[in-house]
């Protein structure tokens, strides 16, 4: 079961929820979700009774769930009390109820894949990749994203080594890096192809993924090479390292006579490899 999943079994029973652009998070209310797994018709009294029995949860109650502006039945919007994927799934943990034992099931095999990704990190490529061949990716898109995660990997170990630390710090290089090569942000790359909380690079095309790869191991080559001290200086390698990835798009589009920045995402053209197998099963026993 995964979060994108889990997200529309929320939808398909009318939870309420809203995107946060600043923390690229969706924020779920959480009375709608202990009203669907307790069938309750009084989740706040019953979110006051789990509080009591959950200590822990009720001391980090605040920062996992945020007041957050939603709209209600009447059409008026109120703060509500929201929580993210994650906060919800700790909520779901203090649920003793039936309708909640798939998400705990779920939640305690995704643990125990982790630990074993731990122990072994090859399984961490080899569950991508069949993840990905289930989403219907081709081999040939499979690979280059496989050289992009393993490239990605050693820019963020070459920016560590020079001293970035911040998460904000990365991000505001990756996004140096991406609008020196593709002229737009991640988020405005984003917006252009009508992603949320989508990853950018599954979203890509496989020459766009090139090109991205491209940028970023220039980048860490440039990077080794000037050995910059921080941040500040960092930028320009990153800046340099896009424009890299820049010139062979400028030379592949005047070839092609067009844009090879794709406004498609994924679910555009690609259907899960599970779902064919289903239509054609379906389709066999209809003859």
């Amino acid at each position: 079961m995964s979060n994108e999943s889990i997200i529309q079994l929320f939808e398909g029973v009318n939870i309420r929820m809203v995107w946060d652009e600043k923390e690229q998070e969706y924020y779920f209310a959480v009375a709608d979700i202990v009203q669907v797994l307790t069938d309750t018709a009084n989740p706040r009294d019953y979110i006051k009774k789990m509080l009591k029995r959950d200590e822990e949860l009720k001391f980090r109650w605040g920062t996992i769930c945020p007041p957050t502006r939603m709209k209600a039945a009447d059409g008026k919007y109120y703060k509500t009390q929201a929580a993210t994927l994650e906060g919800i799934f700790r909520i779901i943990q203090s649920i003793p109820s039936k309708k909640a034992e798939p998400l705990k099931q779920w939640l305690a095999e995704v643990g125990s894949q982790r630990v074993d990704q731990m122990i072994d990190p090859e399984q961490t490529f080899q569950m991508a990749v069949a993840d990905y061949r289930r989403q219907g990716y081709s081999d040939q898109w499979i690979n280059e994203r496989m050289k992009s995660i393993m490239t990605r990997k050693a820019l963020t170990d070459e920016w560590e080594r020079v001293g970035i630390k911040e998460k904000q710090e990365f991000a505001i290089l990756t996004n140096i890096l991406t609008k020196a090569w593709s002229g737009m942000t991640t988020g405005q790359y984003k917006a252009f192809k009508g992603l949320t909380k989508e990853n950018l690079r599954d979203n890509m095309t496989s020459v766009e993924v090139a090109l991205n790869t491209l940028a970023e191991a220039s980048t860490r080559e440039l990077s080794q090479q000037r050995n910059p001290k921080g941040f500040e200086q960092s930028k320009q390698t990153a800046k340099d390292g896009g424009g890299v990835a820049k010139a062979a798009r400028d030379q592949l589009e005047k070839q092609l006579g067009r844009s090879i920045i794709s406004p498609a995402k994924a679910s555009d053209y690609l259907q899960p490899i599970e779902d064919v197998e289903v239509k054609e099963l379906t389709e066999s026993t209809e003859k």
